[in-house]
């Protein structure tokens, strides 16, 4: 006799409490080990295909008969992933979108939400990596977002989203979870072999660089012991070129005085900024024109290696027995060079005379213009920087008896990453004349002088800034998970304990000799195609020639900056409850998840406030509802329904309590704050899936997010606290000649609260299917595509509207696929600075290509094409909220990587 338990929906913590402790006559036990199938799975039929569609067929087996909402991305085989970085892998799934940087995936925003609200694991704990970047701090980053560019992606067998959590889902992502496996020797027993080696050609570096892998693994006594092997290794040169303005601002706005003189100014259109006014006194309308503070053209430079190591040892004696160690070992080292050349009206406008102006169609900002009074400087940075990654994990599955399962879990990971920063101006301070012209384009300006830039003996050397950051990420974890099956019963508890920090320090490298002139320690920019293949016009220029300041000007004798220096800790303790059970409603099937988590969060907080330390701690407790349900309406449609509640901590470098951070030529202060509470969002899924043919689904889901309270930057303009002032003196980043003056000038006080929450709706749509019911070559083809839409407050990364499509060709012997991602435009900064509304990045369409051929069932040649079209990255400001302003553009050039597979 069949039965069917009916209940009405009530508030999420009802039926949470109502289903774990109601039984029911059909129930089914849920095993969640990433890499166990479920019984549903092994009673489908199996299509045996390889290459790109055996990948997206695992993928949508995962889906398929998960509870909850999750995405997945599976290896096509072993030691091969189906893209060269992760990130670009993951831009695949409805509802992630990438952030690049020098041309290659490094962050990924879900559903919205930045890089800060996923939550990122590796073989189940959570992954306290981080790299540096090219900001002109050399900063690294020290918050939870997670950089997927530290491993080469052959590392993986599969990596899972979960949109929608379980209460046994370790809390700390909003937007979802990131789940990240390495391949292990039970995965395929017996014995296995892959190797590969690729050449990577840019065609704007016109570089070489080798990419390679190797993977073996055995299993031993009748498969009751195994052991695996991979290294992976990549080397890539980097190459941006682009013109830049550090952003657009007026006279009026920028805080340095207005022009030196208007009265013989010639202006060509006419200026719509309404009445411009300047304390208190009606000015020339050209003193509320938007101008480029700092226009120049750009060069980055980066020699990367990347090294990874994974190890898999596992032993099953029996079949109620599995034990595995799990190791990664990753090392990413970066040698940059940067170099702008600029001219600096960046709070010294009062010095400059603007002879002539072409105002824009729009009438606030400048077209084209020629001044006269205008100094320069070349700026250049050589940042050196090293990351190391280790992580050991310990997990052992018991089965204790025919009912009671206990899963645990104990793993250490570090990652210390170092990042020393050269960075030398050379500048020019002789007032001279200068024009600059945007064209119609407005990206980039055609540059003239009146001076010669190439001469050393026109320039100083001068304001050294040596630097050096060392973050250390700490993270200890230990979980044990207890299940209890019985009649086709599952309810599930769990604790979990992990203990976070990080430990923050500077150094610096003092006594730098100032040089009146630069003669003997510049260099032309050593590249003599420089600006050749860009999309506009780009002047080269001298720059600083590091090995000789190095050699004979500086003493390397780093000394901590123990008052910048700062450390905080976090345990949390987390405990969890939940059931699974199936109903059947007439011929349709109900899964069902239930359960709750609750977690209590300690925090420690160190720093000094001047030389003073202090030390700061904070408490919070969640609770965490959830349910999912999925409901097998028919052989084919699964309808979807998540209620939750989740939460993302603060960044633990936002925990900092000791000395702000100063920015002296843009006059901001920016603190942290150590009592800032979580976010936390109350999340509805629902979604429709249909498996309408083989290998192929069409589904859409719709999303809501109620963020409670959403940690913003409070702001606040006053003078720098003089009790700093002593500290501002002695700061080596200081000089007084190009800062603005802390004791007249007020600053900028940026400080993270806890503000207004906002919420978050969207919708995901997916298409996929191969073309096996059309004639001839075209039933070899297929599609893999998806659509999402936000729609959410002022919440920076956030594309309004993103899309995928993937178009791919396969036989046996050969095959091929083509790629297109797009995302909308996006807020980075709702702040803005310098008097601009917001700052924003436009959204990137990326082409890729991948193809390959089998020369036998061992030997496969394989070919990918990155960027096809040279995408450039482009990002503005918005001036007065209506403008769109360069603020960056650049291009990276085209990735081409030929290679051979070796797989046994």
């Amino acid at each position: 006799m069949k039965t069917a338990n009916k209940f009405v929906l009530k508030p999420l913590n009802c039926i949470v409490s109502a289903l774990l402790l109601g039984t029911t006559s059909y129930a089914i036990a849920a095993d969640e080990q990433p890499q166990t199938e479920t019984k549903a799975q092994n009673d489908i039929e199996l299509i045996q295909v390889t290459g790109f569609r055996s990948s997206l067929n695992k993928s949508l087996a995962t889906k398929r008969f998960e509870v909850n909402t999750t995405e997945s991305i599976a290896a096509e085989d072993i030691g091969k992933f189906p893209d060269l970085n992760i990130a670009e892998s993951l831009q695949r799934i409805p509802g992630v979108a990438i952030s690049r940087e020098g041309g290659e995936g490094r962050q990924i925003t879900l559903r919205g939400l930045g890089p800060a609200f996923t939550r990122t694991t590796l073989n189940g704990m959570e992954v306290p990596a981080s790299t540096d970047g090219t900001d002109s701090g050399g900063g690294v980053n020290g918050g939870r977002a997670f950089d997927f560019n530290i491993f080469a992606s052959e590392l993986f067998n599969r990596v899972d989203i979960q949109k929608t959590p379980t209460a046994a889902t370790e809390e700390g992502g909003i937007a979802g979870t990131v789940d990240m496996y390495s391949a292990r020797p039970f995965d395929s027993t017996g014995f296995h072999v892959a190797a590969s080696a690729q050449a990577g050609y840019n065609d704007l570096t016109e570089e070489v660089d080798p990419r390679m892998v190797f993977m073996i693994s055995n299993t031993f006594a009748d498969d009751t012991i195994g052991a695996l092997f991979s290294v992976a290794k990549s080397e890539r040169t980097v190459r941006q070129e682009g013109f830049g303005t550090v952003r657009w601002t007026t006279p009026v706005l920028d805080g340095g005085g207005i022009y030196a003189d208007t009265s013989n100014t010639e202006v060509i259109g006419t200026p719509n900024t309404g009445e411009c006014e300047f304390e208190g006194q009606t000015v020339d309308a050209v003193n509320c024109l938007y101008t480029p503070r700092l226009p120049r053209p750009d060069f980055f430079g980066n020699e990367q290696d990347r090294l990874g190591f994974t190890g898999s040892l596992q032993y099953a004696p029996n079949d109620d027995l599995v034990l595995t160690l799990d190791t990664l070992h990753s090392t990413l080292d970066n040698d940059r060079t940067m170099y702008n050349f600029f001219e600096m009206f960046r709070n010294t406008f009062s010095e400059i005379t603007p002879e002539s102006i072409t105002v824009a169609e729009n009438g606030k900002q400048i077209q084209a213009a020629t001044f006269n009074g205008v100094k320069s400087r070349v700026e250049s940075r050589q940042q050196i920087s090293k990351t190391k990654f280790k992580q050991y994990v310990f997990s052992a599955k018991y089965h204790l008896s025919d009912y009671l399962r206990l899963d645990a879990m104990v793993g250490t990971a570090e990652s210390d990453a170092r990042s020393e920063q050269y960075r030398y101006n050379m500048t020019n301070n002789t007032p001279h004349r200068v024009s600059m012209d945007f064209g119609t384009t407005n990206n980039t300006a055609v540059m003239n002088y009146d001076y010669d830039t190439l001469d050393a003996n026109s320039f100083d050397l001068a304001d050294g800034r040596l630097r050096a950051t060392d973050v250390l990420r700490e993270n200890d974890t230990a979980k044990i998970d207890l299940s209890y099956e019985m009649d086709m019963m599952n309810i599930k508890g769990g604790i979990a304990y992990n203990d976070r920090a990080v430990n923050y320090d500077e150094s610096q490298i003092n006594g730098f000799p100032d040089q009146d002139s630069a003669t003997g320690f510049s260099q032309l920019l050593p590249y003599d195609d420089f600006g050749a293949g860009y999309d506009g016009t780009l002047s080269p220029f001298i720059v600083a020639d590091f090995d000789a300041i190095n050699s004979q000007l500086l003493v390397k004798e780093w000394v901590p900056r123990s008052a910048q220096s700062w450390k905080v800790e976090e345990q949390t303790m987390a405990a969890y409850i939940e059931s699974n059970f199936e109903y059947e409603i007439s011929d349709m099937l109900l899964r069902t998840n239930a359960g709750v988590r609750y977690v209590k969060t300690e925090t420690t907080s160190t720093g000094f406030i001047q030389t003073d330390p202090v030390t700061i701690e904070n408490s919070y407790d969640n609770v965490l509802p959830v349910l999912n349900l999925a409901l097998d309406a028919t052989e084919d449609v699964i309808v979807r329904l998540g209620l939750s509640k989740t939460m993302t901590r603060p960044s633990l470098s936002s925990l900092n309590p000791g000395n702000p951070s100063f920015s002296y030529l843009n006059g901001t202060v920016s603190a942290g704050n150590p009592f800032l509470d979580p976010f936390t969002s109350t999340n509805t899924d629902f979604g429709v899936e249909w498996y309408f043919a083989e290998e192929s689904l069409l589904a859409a889901t719709a999303f809501y997010k109620d963020i409670g309270s959403f940690i913003k930057s409070d702001s606040e303009v006053k003078l720098v606290d003089p009790a700093y002032l002593p500290f501002i003196d002695n700061d080596p980043q200081y000089d007084p000649s190009s800062a603005l003056d802390p004791r007249t000038t007020p600053y900028t006080h940026f400080v993270p609260v806890n503000g207004q929450g906002t919420v978050i709706k969207g919708l995901e749509l997916i298409y996929q299917q191969p073309f096996s019911f059309l004639p001839g070559l075209l039933k070899n083809m297929g599609l893999v595509s998806n659509y999402t839409y936000v729609s959410a407050g002022e919440i920076t990364g956030l594309s309004e509207n993103s899309y995928n499509f993937t178009l791919y060709y396969e036989v046996e012997d050969y095959g091929m696929r083509a790629s297109v991602n797009k995302r909308d435009n996006y807020i980075t900064d709702y702040t803005g600075n310098n008097g601009n509304a917001e700052e924003a990045t436009t959204g990137p369409t990326h082409f890729d290509l991948s193809a390959f051929y089998n020369i036998n069932e061992n030997v496969t040649v394989t070919f990918e094409a990155i960027n096809l079209t040279d995408e450039y990255e482009r990002l503005y400001t918005t001036g007065d909220g209506t403008l769109n302003l360069p603020r960056e553009y650049n291009h990276t050039g085209r990735q081409f990587f030929l290679g051979i597979r070796y797989n046994l």
